[in-house]
Formats: C-alpha cells, sequence, structure tokens
C-alpha cells in the first residue's frame, strides 16, 4: 500500500484533485491522507482602532473547515479508498511535508494551474515550493479554470 498525502484548501481545484488522488489511489492500492492549512489569521481585522481579534470568527471559519474536510474524507471513503484527515494552522508548506514525513508518504498530490511566473513572484505557489523542497516525490496534476 502506498500513502498519499493531498493537501486540500476548498477552491475549485479541490474536486480535480479529489479525483485525481482517488484514482491514483484505486490504482496502486493506496491510502489517501488528506490535510488543510488553515489560515492562522482569520480572526483579526484592522480598524480606526488598530488590530483587533475576533475569536468567534476564527472558530466559526475552522468549523466550517473542519465539516467540508469531513466531507472530502466522506467522498474518498465512498470510492472505496482508506482515508484520514487532518487540520492545522500554521505555514503550508512546512506543515504539509512534516505531515507527509509523519504519514511515511510515497506521494504528494498537489495542483497547478498553469499561471505565469509573474503570478509566482507576487503570490506563490505552493506547488513549485513543495517541488523544491520535498524529498517526497510531488505529482502535480494540471488545473484549468
Amino acid at each position: 500500500m502506498i500513502n498519499i498525502v493531498l493537501p486540500v484548501d476548498f477552491s475549485d481545484a479541490t474536486t480535480k484533485l479529489l479525483e485525481s488522488a482517488v484514482k491514483f489511489a484505486k490504482e496502486t492500492n493506496g491510502k489517501i491522507f488528506l490535510i488543510h492549512v488553515a489560515a492562522s489569521d482569520i480572526g483579526f481585522a484592522i480598524g480606526d482602532m488598530g488590530f483587533q481579534y475576533f475569536p468567534e470568527v476564527e472558530e466559526n471559519e475552522m468549523k466550517h473547515e473542519l465539516t467540508e474536510l469531513n466531507n472530502l474524507e466522506k467522498k474518498v471513503l465512498e470510492h472505496g479508498v482508506q482515508c484520514e484527515h487532518l487540520m492545522k494552522q500554521g505555514v503550508s508548506g512546512d506543515i504539509i511535508l512534516d505531515y507527509a514525513s509523519e504519514k511515511n508518504a510515497d506521494y504528494i498530490v498537489m495542483g497547478s494551474h498553469g499561471r505565469s511566473n509573474m503570478y509566482d513572484v507576487f503570490v506563490g505557489s505552493l506547488t513549485k515550493e513543495l517541488t523544491r523542497k520535498s524529498q517526497i516525490p510531488v505529482l502535480v496534476i494540471p488545473i484549468h479554470d
């Protein structure tokens, strides 16, 4: 059995990535480890009084994201593929690589939108970062909008 780490962000690309990872897992007798890295600054706002923190906003968003992650796990299980999930807050690249190492991952499955290098300069690309840093093979699935 191979271990496949699948980072998800609940964007439009998530459905295609999930389908591809499930297909890959079925072909290789794999197990999928879903991971979602939640933003660490969800409850912060800047206003006239400076920075303010609203814990209820962060708590509600975290509950919503955990529900989404649970739903994705159910979809994987419905296809007869073993699955676990984890949600953490922090630096995405580091957390994903640590999780992949912890789970003895054979592959990390990521998506690529094929955007320009200029996009990467200003926004960054988690897929690009992981393909550079990872000791574990990164399977990149093209995602076309």
